[in-house]
This record gives structure tokens, C-alpha cells and sequence, in this order.
């Protein structure tokens, strides 16, 4: 009895500490008839549903800054976009707090796309309406576009559209900030535009580069979107895989040819070949990823131009701080060259003084009271010399290229 009553509280605190660390979240469960229902799951009672590892269901807590991954598992699809977390099966899409204002928008998507022809094409919904009327196989409707890529799609266009939006509006916030910091430039006197640039701008500056922080974060998310869209469109089997209701349809074929292996044997030299010619029928099937590689492309450019413009972002601003350089650069070097103008005047109004204090001194000069004519010349010639030593001056400097002509 003491043994049995170890054994039941080694349990219960073990299935505590388990559900510490498996803190339910809030998922929207969406069936292929767009029907959502909220439940509160943790990873386990996932898991317990869904035949998925517990490292898949990692890249789904918000609380881990993993990167943007798009895994591809046996019976599920595993979406970390940004901020859609979801899982896709061949009947229904898991998707990880729904009531967040980033997300709902992508949970009436789903509950308007996903029933069969509902948010396509004109022309899809009167193949749908035909095929009610039975003009058409409402089963060729769905091997054409399956239900996980039309959760995929979804997906896609939400991740793309916020990403885009985003760009959108750092542009709108970016290019005036760069245009009003390189406008005075061109109207401002020199020697007044490092004041400006270091003054006047500096609130202009902390914005500048606020965009620019937020620039790099953006590019980085926009890049890691782009690598996996990139990665699934160069890997044709990596696509095929895409294929859950293709590869459940495959797996119930085989089981359903293993229990006829007897009756092959018996079977005509005919039946064999025109087996083995559906065999190949089969094999191109599993092979052709057209659809979904169409599917993957457009995303893929959408991606692109969004990449695009960052880039033409990254590149103006670069462009601006280039500007800005070389424009201090040169005000400097103007001003460098006041201060030589500066110092080679004081250095001669330092001649004319030293002059004018030696001839100045209280001392009795026989000269001075029979030849008091002679203190104008003093003066007069004092001042040439520091003219002409002034004149030298500047002129060795333009020679030796130290200021501009």
C-alpha cells in the first residue's frame, strides 16, 4: 500500500509539473467547411491529436523568437510566418491565437476561402455551380486545388500584405525625413550648415535613424520570408510534399494494392502492362507540382517586390548619409581654410604690433627729437611688410594646394 501510494503521488506531481510547462494557448480550430472553434490546447493535447513532434510545436511559441519556417511533415504542414502560427492538415487549420488584432483578420479569411469556390475566381464558382447541376465532377474541384494550399494560400497573402503594408509605411515615413535633411543643404550659408546639421537636425537625425533601424529589422523578416518560399520553389520534392491529400490518397492506394498482391499473380500479360502504364500515370501525378509551384511564384514576386523597395530604401538612405558626409566634408575644409585666413592675419597684425611697441618704448632717442618725420614712415613701411607678408602667406597656401583658389 505505501509503495502503490508513492507511485500515485510520483504521478501527480509529475502531471503538475507537466501542465506548468504546458500552459494552454487559445487556437482556432477552422474545418474545411470554414466552421471555427476557439479551445484552449496545450502542446500535449496537439500532439495527442495530431501525430506531430514537440520540436515542431516549438517554432509556434510566441514566447521563442524563432524565424519564419515552413516545415513539411507526413500528415501536417507546420507555419511559422510572421504572425501566423498555424498548422495545416488535409480537413482543418490550426491557428494560434486568433483573437489577436494581427490575426483576425487572417481568421475570417480562412472561414470565407476555405469552404469549396468560395473566395476564387468568377469562372471557378460557375465550374461550382455546374457541378452542383452535375455538368461537372465536384471531386476533379478538389484534386485540382486541395484544401491545404487553399490554407496555405491564405497564409501567403496575409504574410505578404502585412509585410508590404509595412514597407508602405516606413516609405511614407523615410523619404520626407531624407528629403528635409539634405533640402537646407542647398540654401544655407557654409559656415552655418555644420551648425544646422548638428542643431537644428538633431531631432530630424534621431528620426532618421529610427527608419533605419526599423529598415534593417524589416529587411531581415522580408529576407527570411523570401529564403523559404525561395527554398520550396528550387526543391521539387520539397513541393511534392506539400501535397498532404495527394500522399493520404497514395498511402490508402497502397494499402489498398497490398491486399490485392495475390490476385496479380493470376492476371493477364495485358492487365500487367496497362498496370504498369497506370503505375507510370501515377508517378507523373506524384512528380507534377505545376500547381503549386504557379501558387508559390506569385507569392514569391509579391515577396520580391517588396524586397525590391526596401532595397531602393536601403540605398537612398545610404545615398543620404553619403550626401551628408561629403557636404560636412567640404564645409569643414571651408572652414579650415578661414582659420588659415585667420591665423595668417593675426600672425601679421603680431609683426605690426611688435613693431609698433618697440618704436613705442619710453626711451630717448637723439633721432626722435630732431627727426619726428620719421614716425610716419615707420608706419607706413611696418604696415607693407605685414601686407606683403600677408599676401605671401596666402599664396603659399594656394600653391601647395592648402586652400582653393
Amino acid at each position: 500500500m505505501m509503495e502503490q501510494s508513492s507511485d500515485e503521488l510520483g504521478a501527480a506531481i509529475e502531471m503538475s509539473f507537466k501542465k506548468k510547462a504546458a500552459v494552454p494557448r487559445n487556437w482556432m480550430v477552422v474545418d474545411s467547411c470554414g466552421e471555427g472553434m476557439i479551445v484552449d490546447w496545450d502542446k500535449f493535447d496537439i500532439m495527442r491529436r495530431l501525430p506531430i513532434n514537440a520540436r515542431d510545436l516549438r517554432i509556434l511559441d510566441p514566447l521563442l523568437s524563432y524565424p519564419s519556417a515552413i516545415l513539411v511533415r507526413d500528415t501536417a504542414i507546420v507555419l511559422n510566418l510572421e504572425h501566423i502560427k498555424a498548422i495545416i492538415t488535409t480537413d482543418e487549420v490550426l491557428l494560434r491565437d486568433p483573437l489577436d488584432e494581427n490575426v483576425a483578420p487572417i481568421v475570417e479569411e480562412l472561414q470565407r476561402r476555405l469552404p469549396l469556390g468560395i473566395g476564387r475566381g468568377e469562372g471557378e464558382e460557375e465550374e461550382l455551380l455546374e457541378a452542383r447541376s452535375g455538368e461537372v465532377d465536384s471531386n476533379e474541384l478538389v484534386t485540382d486545388f486541395p484544401f491545404e494550399f487553399r490554407a496555405l494560400e491564405v497564409a501567403l497573402e496575409g504574410v505578404c500584405s502585412s509585410l508590404d503594408a509595412q514597407t508602405r509605411e516606413l516609405e511614407i515615413s523615410a523619404y520626407p525625413a531624407l528629403d528635409e535633411l539634405t533640402a537646407k543643404a542647398r540654401y544655407i550659408d557654409s559656415i552655418l550648415f555644420v551648425l544646422l546639421i548638428l542643431q537644428t537636425n538633431s531631432t530630424n537625425l534621431d528620426r532618421v535613424r529610427k527608419i533605419k533601424s526599423s529598415m534593417t529589422r524589416l529587411t531581415s523578416r522580408v529576407q527570411k520570408v523570401r529564403d523559404e518560399l525561395e527554398q520550396l520553389l528550387d526543391d521539387d520534392d520539397d513541393m511534392a510534399d506539400l501535397y498532404l491529400s495527394r500522399k493520404m490518397a497514395m498511402s490508402a492506394s497502397v494499402s489498398t494494392e497490398s491486399l490485392k498482391t495475390e490476385s496479380r499473380f493470376y492476371t493477364s500479360r495485358s492487365r500487367s502492362s496497362s498496370s504498369k502504364g497506370s503505375a507510370v500515370t501515377t508517378t507523373q501525378e506524384e512528380n507534377n507540382v505545376d500547381e503549386l509551384e504557379m501558387l508559390l511564384e506569385a507569392y514569391f514576386m509579391q515577396i520580391e517586390s517588396t524586397m525590391n523597395k526596401l532595397t531602393t530604401l536601403r540605398e537612398y538612405i545610404d545615398d543620404t548619409e553619403d550626401y551628408i558626409n561629403i557636404q560636412l566634408d567640404n564645409h569643414r575644409n571651408q572652414l579650415i581654410q578661414l582659420e588659415l585666413f585667420l591665423s595668417s592675419g593675426t600672425v601679421c597684425l603680431a609683426v605690426y604690433s611688435l613693431a609698433a611697441a618697440i618704436f613705442g618704448m619710453n626711451i630717448r632717442y637723439p633721432w626722435r627729437e630732431n627727426h619726428g618725420f620719421l614716425f610716419k614712415w615707420v608706419v607706413m613701411v611696418t604696415l607693407l611688410v605685414c601686407g606683403f607678408l600677408f599676401l605671401w602667406m596666402i599664396s603659399y597656401a594656394r600653391h601647395k594646394g592648402l586652400v582653393g583658389s
